[in-house]
């Protein structure tokens, strides 16, 4: 076996493991033992590279930005479990209830509240089609209409600050939180305003698809309604304000403005006399679950990292990326197609840990100036369209995961069809959005 063929053989093993179903971290940390030994036997390398990796272990479980993780889960988690999430889509449908549409477009806001807490398309969308559907489906949505809103709206957390996907990439990218975070706050706005635009022109178009809410179910007294939009749609919108508010502005890391929405949260459910022990215990169990999950995939694929340079494999993937024909454009073509696809059958912090770190030099070399005046700022703008790119891939049948989540939760009188339609129009909005943003960089790099 040639040593120059031990890199793409070690990939393509881990990628194998992985697809036969295989825990990725395992998978990882599998492959990356195996082919110590084999590059050891090879004279590629020696076991005092294995030396490096407590060290590196040891530089994970010290990160401190990493730190924030947790803390937005939590932040995220805290909210839904003591149906804050459900009393907000409450609130914002009666809002809008004289309005055709108006619960469509309160499941977006509110989706993309709770998405953007949590950053976990799972998640979000499981507790979005469990607190929604029910009610869409009550008052007259169509199938359609119900299940593209509350599965766009889910994905939202994929590039709406404050995300514990954002926080995962700048790690990976080398970049400030911050930074991401501003750099994605135009996108993921502007996706949600076409998201909310499209449910507004279905419920032009056709009334019956997005009718209004009948007058029992309105909050029609207008002093009562300002009282409930006071008590329950403020406070949550505030806390985020002030966690965003205050990493953009350098008052606070992203891990201390997230330690500050884990308080927040909890004095919002305690406030609003929500804060049980069951509804604590639950969210600090999903916390625990979804952050082991992402320190276990950090372990796996930093041993996997360590052993794949070791034998040369990030100068195979920048030989290779970096002299595509097309230049910058074959790099994209390449590198959207590549994440594109992996999003069909591997979670996002899989593609972070494994995909995004063989991609970041190659991006840091090709996409200055043209995408960002400075490599950073072209990275933050990488790190944007790959967020979004993932929306995409998450919402495209037959294998999207936001599909499938909602198939698990919706009631059996929404076909899986129906679901699929649904999603369509959502996709082409992503990929306006897509569009837009590598035709208009400044989309994101406005502010660095």
């Amino acid at each position: 076996m040639g040593a120059d063929l031990l890199a793409p053989l070690m990939f393509a093993g881990a990628l194998l493991l992985i697809f036969s179903g295989y825990p990725v971290a395992f998978a990882l940390g599998g492959t990356a033992l195996v082919f110590a030994v084999i590059g050891v036997e090879a004279g590629m390398i020696s076991w005092t590279l294995l030396q490096a990796l407590p060290s590196r272990l040891f530089g994970i479980m010290s990160n401190f930005i990493l730190l924030a993780v947790p803390f937005f889960i939590f932040m995220g988690t805290m909210l839904e479990k003591s149906r804050l999430a459900d009393d907000l889509l409450t609130t914002i449908g009666q809002l809008f209830g004289t309005v055709r549409g108006g619960l469509a477009i309160a499941v977006v806001f509110v989706g993309a509240l709770l998405a953007a807490a949590t950053g976990v398309v799972g998640a979000s969308v499981v507790a979005m089609g469990l607190i929604s559907m029910p009610v869409m489906l009550r008052y007259g949505y169509s199938e359609e209409l119900s299940s593209g809103v509350i599965t766009a709206a889910g994905t939202l957390g994929q590039i709406i600050p404050p995300s514990i996907v954002l926080i995962v990439l700048a790690d990976q990218l080398g970049i400030s939180v911050g930074d991401l975070f501003i750099g994605a706050l135009v996108p993921g706005i502007a996706l949600a305003s076409l998201y909310a635009l499209y449910a507004g022109g279905v419920a032009l178009i056709w009334p019956d698809a997005a009718p209004a809410l009948p007058e029992e179910a309105r909050d029609i007294a207008p002093v009562r309604l300002l009282k409930r939009v006071l008590l329950v749609m403020m406070p949550p919108l505030l806390l985020i304000v002030l966690v965003l508010g205050s990493i953009f502005q350098g008052f606070a890391t992203p891990t201390e403005a997230g330690a500050l929405g884990a308080v927040g949260a909890i004095a919002l459910a305690a406030v609003n006399g929500r804060l049980s022990m069951e509804a604590l215990r639950e969210t600090m169990d999903e916390t625990l679950r979804l952050t082991s999950m992402v320190m276990f995939l950090l372990v796996g694929s930093t041993a996997f990292s360590l052993i794949f340079r070791g034998l040369g494999g990030d100068f195979w993937v920048e030989s290779i990326l970096t002299n595509l024909p097309g230049g910058v454009i074959g790099f994209l073509v390449v590198a959207n197609l590549s994440i594109f696809l992996l999003g069909f059958f591997i979670d996002f912090f899989e593609i972070a840990f494994i995909i995004i770190p063989l991609l970041q030099s190659p991006a840091a070399r090709l996409l200055p100036p043209d995408f960002g005046a400075t490599a950073d700022a072209a990275l933050v703008w990488f790190g944007v369209m790959v967020g979004m790119n993932l929306q995409t891939s998450f919402l495209t049948p037959p294998f999207g995961f936001a599909l499938f989540y909602l198939r698990g939760v919706v009631p059996d009188e929404v076909k899986t069809t129906q679901i699929y339609r649904g999603a369509i129009p959502f996709i082409v909005i992503q990929l306006i959005g897509l569009l837009a943003m590598i035709l208009y960089p400044e989309m994101v790099t406005w502010a660095l």
